[in-house]
């Protein structure tokens, strides 16, 4: 199925891509991305091809990855805030038959065959006319497609690993079909809607919009490089915007911003956990914020709420997903999103138990009404005394207390106990002294599983091209 060409079809004239000069319409669309088409096909690429990408989120770049999805060709957008040598590590299993990216971005990095995003996008104006057209009368329902058809390579996706080096997820035709299916039965996004591209392409959260605008009909808006949200608030009329907590956070300190929130019939929070401060603020605020659960491997999202959120839940499972808990309390997922498996030198390797289920890592809570409560990591949980300790639990209750904004809890080594829980948190003026802190915290939790230190942070350190905290970071400190 030619998803762009479909999406021509249907939605013609409405707009598709949004940017601060000029709006493409989804007949701009078609007509562009064939254009790129045939410029990378007389570069030699072609159907099962992998193409890495490295650049920040731009029209190009949309451009590039739709006219990929059109050739049959398996895009691997990066993480182009990687430094060159971890860029590298990255594209040996790859074995990409051309890199995109500006020279800047790519000098140092050894490939076959690399190409100028710019170049090739101004190349295919020209273009148009010679490259070969998609046949139109050919678009099908997806539900007659073919099991091959629907298994068809279309990404390499990186998980944002909070330790280690990231996994390489392959993603399907259908996974992603039925990812934005799903999605925007819960949010409509549909023609006269604009959805701020504000997650980088090369996560899987960014990247899953390209599908939801092609089903649903709705624009994607994309700044430049840089921009920031609150300025992007101002320069577009937005409908939908993806956030995560950090964002949410810095927005509702913004007079400005936080009127022009208050307008959009959605925001999307997730990425992270959710301090309930924050929600209740966004709440009292009146803002319309859906919480939600995904993961890479899932294709984006797995749960969300039906409707703004006023306590912390993930949600129910989203349409075209099944999710269960297992031993340990670990969630399990599978369904038509579930990825193609990590690539390896023997190609992609299903991570499923002998049921068909992924093991997240996460775990968590199901309500007899079928809601998620997402409750941590397993591989964050660790033995003080014997007791198995979730820094999750201890980082909620500290984020409860007033002035607390953000926290992390990491495992310090202890003589008697073997270890016990150091945090590290953000806070306003307002916050309690650390003895205050830990006195409510004792009351409330336990005293094996309070802080024996406490650090404030004015700055947090970031995985990079990520808002979520390097918790590795934080575990060399103590």
């Amino acid at each position: 199925m030619d998803l762009v060409a479909r999406a021509a079809q249907k939605h013609a004239g409405n707009p598709a891509l949004v940017t601060e000069n000029e709006t493409h319409s989804f007949n701009d669309l078609d007509a562009t991305t064939a254009g790129i088409a045939g410029v990378l096909q007389r570069q030699g690429l072609k159907k099962g091809d992998v193409v890495a990408l490295s650049m920040p989120n731009s029209p190009e770049l949309v451009l590039l990855l739709l006219a990929l999805l059109r050739m049959g060709s398996i895009a691997a957008p990066l993480n182009y805030r990687f430094p060159a040598s971890r860029l590298q590590d990255l594209l040996h299993p790859l074995k990409p038959a051309a890199l995109v990216g500006p020279e800047n971005m790519t000098k140092k990095l050894s490939v076959s065959l690399k190409l100028d995003p710019e170049t090739v996008v101004a190349e295919s104006s020209s273009a148009k006319e010679h490259s070969k057209p998609f046949d139109n009368s050919t678009i099908q329902q997806f539900n007659s497609l073919s099991a091959q058809q629907r298994n068809t390579p279309v990404t390499v996706i990186h998980t944002s690993s909070s330790s280690g080096t990231p996994k390489a997820a392959l993603h399907s035709f259908g996974n992603h079909y039925y990812s934005a299916l799903g999605s925007n039965e819960n949010i409509p996004f549909t023609s006269g809607d604009c959805w701020l591209l504000s997650l980088p392409l090369f996560h899987i959260g960014g990247y899953t919009m390209l599908f939801r605008s092609l089903l649903g009909g709705g624009s994607l808006a994309v700044t430049e490089p840089g921009t920031p949200i609150h300025d992007a608030l101002n320069r577009f009329h937005l409908s939908h915007l993806s956030l995560v907590p950090t964002q949410l956070y810095r927005m509702l300190q913004n007079k400005e911003a936080l009127k022009k929130l208050q307008g959009l019939k959605a925001i999307l929070l997730g990425g992270s956990a959710v301090e309930p401060a924050l929600l209740k603020q966004a709440s009292k605020a009146g803002l319309p914020v859906y919480l939600t659960y995904g993961s890479t491997e899932m294709s984006s999202q797995i749960t969300a709420t039906s409707g703004p959120a006023d306590t912390i839940t993930a949600g129910r499972a989203l349409p075209h997903r099944e999710l269960s808990i297992g031993p340990g309390d670990e969630i399990l997922v599978k369904g038509p999103c579930l990825f193609q498996g990590y690539l390896s030198e023997t190609g992609p390797v299903p991570e499923t138990d002998a049921n068909g289920w992924f093991h997240t890592g996460d775990t968590g809570i199901l309500s007899p009404e079928g809601e998620l409560h997402v409750t941590g990591r397993i591989d964050n949980m660790f033995i003080s005394g014997g007791e198995n300790i979730h820094p999750e639990e201890i980082e909620r209750a500290l984020s409860s207390l007033t002035g607390v904004i953000r926290a992390i809890v990491v495992p310090s080594p202890d003589p008697e106990y073997g270890l016990r829980p150091s945090a590290f948190i953000e806070t306003t003026e307002e916050a309690p002294a650390g003895n205050e802190i830990r006195e409510k915290l004792s009351r409330e939790i336990g005293k094996l599983k309070t802080p024996t230190a406490i650090t404030r942070v004015k700055e947090w350190r970031l995985l990079h091209g990520t808002e979520k905290i390097d918790r590795g970071y934080y575990k060399s400190l103590v």
